[in-house]
């Protein structure tokens, strides 16, 4: 146990145990003040709430290491979701054949790749900052979407899509599948490969990434690409969890997920970040939710304390900074 936790800390740093070691009091804290928290039925719950909100993290994960942010996931899922919906109905609806969800899966993902990809080209070739880039895109993917639905609800889908969003395999819920998946084909792409290497060095100095001769702007614009990528796999996911398509749908996610990439210790002026830190940070988050919905507190108050969780988490790593220089000056 004790190597594990020491390889932990040597990839990761102490900020992983950190998140294990309260991740742990608060499920022994919830397990103690409501027996509920440690039944089957709340697992499966928080198994099929995380993944969406998962998904849309990792959207927002690569722009916020690179330097930048990606405040159109919601739009980009809800516009990919609404592509999925649009041609469901268009071959039936509930009775749409499967070949028509296939079609229509392809293209809410192209759909989100599209529009990941030109926020990237706008950031890269035109050198406009992806907070204003990303914004202009929510703005208009939300009024495209308004426009297009009319304000209203899409639903009436087949039931063969029911088990994506509610079924299980050997016992794990479909989504939950789903988000690990991809959260492990992300940490393989960040940690493991050239345009990984590429993303963390264009958020620590993009000048002297591009005079080192990584192509700066191709990196961006597939960073942004793939945000898009994920935020409609995020979207498929809702239609299937929801059995219908709203524009908006989520948008209190938005901000969570910040918070959710903060909390894994992403370095917010960019350059540093890990997967597994940030999926510690998501469980962290919906204990903390499902914890505090058992007890019967508020909705907005889960809201609060995630904002004081954070809040005290950023005061413990300034101390604990301290600390560690104090330390070493007194060793040297």
């Amino acid at each position: 146990m004790s190597r594990l936790l020491s390889r932990l800390r040597a990839t990761y740093g102490d900020d992983v145990l950190g998140l294990m070691a309260f991740l742990l009091l608060a499920v022994v804290g919830f397990s103690l003040a409501t027996p509920k928290f440690l039944s089957a039925a709340n697992f499966d719950s928080m198994a099929f709430q995380l993944p969406v909100l998962g998904l849309l993290t990792l959207a927002m994960l690569a722009p916020i290491i690179s330097g930048g942010l990606n405040l159109a996931i919601i739009f980009t899922a809800n516009i990919s979701g609404l592509t999925l919906a649009a041609i469901l109905n268009y071959y039936g609806g509930v009775d749409a054949p499967f070949w028509a969800f296939l079609v229509g899966t392809g293209a809410a993902l192209l759909v989100g790749a599209f529009f990941g990809f030109l926020m990237g080209v706008v950031i890269a070739y035109v050198g406009a900052h992806p907070i204003l880039v990303s914004l202009a895109m929510m703005i208009f993917l939300r009024g495209l979407g308004e426009f297009l639905t009319r304000g209203g609800d899409i639903s009436g889908f087949p039931d063969y899509l029911k088990p994506i969003g509610h079924g299980f395999i050997l016992g794990v819920p479909v989504p939950l599948i789903i988000f690990a998946v991809v959260a492990f084909a992300m940490h393989v792409l960040l940690s493991h490969t050239r345009h990984g290497f590429s993303v963390y060095m264009i958020g620590s100095n993009i000048d002297a990434t591009r005079y080192s001769g990584v192509h700066t702007q191709r990196t961006l614009t597939l960073i942004y690409t793939i945000s898009g990528l994920l935020c409609a796999i995020a979207g498929i996911l809702m239609l299937t969890r929801f059995n219908s398509v709203r524009v908006g749908h989520g948008e209190a996610l938005l901000l969570v997920t910040v918070l959710a990439c903060f909390l894994g210790g992403v370095d917010p002026f960019g350059g540093f970040g890990r997967v597994v830190p940030v999926v510690l940070a998501l469980v962290i988050l919906q204990v903390l939710s499902s914890g505090l919905n058992l007890l019967g507190a508020n909705q907005h108050l889960s809201t609060a304390v995630w904002g004081l969780f954070l809040i005290a988490v950023m005061i413990l790593r300034f101390v604990a900074g301290r600390v560690r220089e104090r330390f070493e000056k007194r060793r040297n």
